[in-house]
């Protein structure tokens, strides 16, 4: 037969140490749900920025910036071939 107070003991721990586990749980969701708004606006600022980039602007910029005209259909930084 089981002595009761050790039971009693093995119980509490295990309560003692569920109970620790849900506070670090709800510290965690708090620490989450401050997070939470920061991410849902940054993603939704990267889609803008994303969608207001136009692409063959950047490309002449920076063709320009590397001192060599923009040239469709050829990739850049490769040399001429010569039959």
């Amino acid at each position: 037969m089981k002595d009761i107070h050790e039971v009693l003991r093995r119980k509490q721990a295990k309560y003692a140490q569920l109970g620790k586990q849900i506070e670090m749980l709800q510290q965690a969701a708090e620490k989450l749900r401050e997070v939470a708004p920061l991410l849902a606006d940054t993603e939704e600022d990267d889609a803008a920025v994303l969608s207001d980039v136009d692409e063959p602007q950047v490309a002449k910029a920076a063709s320009a910036a590397a001192g060599t005209p923009a040239a469709p259909g050829k990739p850049r930084g490769s040399a001429p071939r010569w039959p």
